[in-house]
């Protein structure tokens, strides 16, 4: 399992290793030693979730405030994804940029995001399957959404599919309308939460 960090800073891509002979495959999807390696804090585990999707589902772009935020550790065991990371934090360096990561269950990798991070998807094939584990539990009055389509973002969507949108996700703002409603963690916020679990860990891990 190798770790690397992605355009958006505190977002990974971990790219594992799949074993296989004649009875089948075998993938260690997680390790939260590494993880911790790479990112400094690791993944404190409340909840794990599990989608299935169509071809052409698209699903965020999501994020929760902060603290405490919900970081997200996201792996496709069946099918194809595009797994799209966006940095939300007002005041970030690289607020706005994007970058994704095919997750493919033929050549297994995983995606992760710390708290404060905007997250979605697009499933690329019939009944691609997604499981996440994540830092917090679902809190609905913490959680929003930005319009994966606004053309501000420009995020890398496939040309060929035809996008299945929830009506929550369709009536999202864009990123400016939220920045301007205040509904947007701030990298001030993050960068408090990060260093806070940082210090959990270290103390744990001591």
């Amino acid at each position: 399992m190798h770790i690397r960090e992605l355009a958006v800073p505190d977002s990974y891509a971990l790219d594992l290793t799949a074993h296989g002979d004649s009875r089948g495959r075998f993938t260690e999807w997680y390790r939260g030693d590494v993880l911790a390696g790479g990112t400094g804090f690791g993944l404190s585990l409340a909840q794990a979730n599990h989608s299935v999707s169509a071809r052409g589902v698209l699903r965020g772009v999501h994020f929760a405030l902060v603290p405490p935020g919900q970081a997200k550790y996201v792996y496709c065991p069946s099918g194809r994804v595009l797994d799209i990371v966006v940095d939300v934090r007002v005041g970030s360096p690289t607020f706005g940029v994007s970058d994704s990561v095919l997750l493919d269950s033929e050549a297994p990798s995983a995606v992760y995001l710390a708290e404060g991070l905007g997250h979605a998807f697009v499933s690329l094939a019939d009944g691609s399957s997604v499981t996440y584990l994540v830092s917090s539990p679902y809190a609905p009055d913490r959680e929003f959404g930005i319009h994966p389509l606004d053309p501000s973002l420009d995020l890398p969507w496939p040309d060929d599919v035809e996008f299945q949108l929830s009506a929550k996700d369709t009536a999202a703002p864009t990123l400016a309308e939220a920045a301007e409603r205040g509904m947007l963690p701030t990298m001030e916020q993050c960068s408090a939460r990060y260093a806070q679990l940082r210090e959990a860990w270290a103390r744990t891990a001591g």
